[in-house]
């Protein structure tokens, strides 16, 4: 009898069925994620010839997903500057911006950060990055935009 409590019990635990639903939906986290990194990882540096992914500026585990609601997500990006002083750290962020605002095929909220302790004003290039103002104005201005084009383009556009 006792036998039978404990196939009923395993059988009707919501807690498995909840656990279930929890991978499933740690799944598919990942592979917004892996989809978000893959927009962003062709990103190529301002100064450099070289991607952000060829300079560890961006990797995998720097893009974290949640789910809001019904086919939209939170975007969490935490990016590293090469060097804590880097003067184009702001341009970074704004091409990461753009670039996904443009190519990513799913409703989303963008949050974009300096990883912390990666830049000696992380703060004021986080506030600056995630202005949708200051992001605006930004892309109004000629020489700003061609930049960023020229680094959110893929090679093959």
């Amino acid at each position: 009898m006792e036998l039978v409590f404990g196939l009923l019990n395993r059988v009707w635990n919501p807690t498995g069925l909840s656990d279930l639903t929890n991978d499933k939906r740690s799944n598919k986290m990942e592979e917004k994620a892996l989809e978000v990194y893959d927009v962003i990882r062709t990103i190529r540096d301002p100064e450099k010839p070289n991607t952000l992914e060829e300079l560890d500026v961006v990797t995998e585990k720097c893009v974290c997903v949640q789910e809001l609601g019904d086919e939209e997500y939170l975007i969490i990006i935490k990016f590293s500057p090469t060097v804590p002083h880097c003067s184009l750290a702001t341009l970074i962020g704004l091409c990461l911006q753009v670039k996904l605002q443009r190519c990513l095929p799913f409703k989303h909220k963008l949050e974009i950060y300096i990883t912390e302790g990666t830049h000696s004003t992380e703060e004021d290039i986080n506030k600056q990055i995630n202005d949708k103002e200051r992001v605006a104005a930004a892309m109004e201005n000629p020489n700003l935009r061609e930049i960023v084009e020229q680094c959110v383009t893929e090679p093959d556009d």
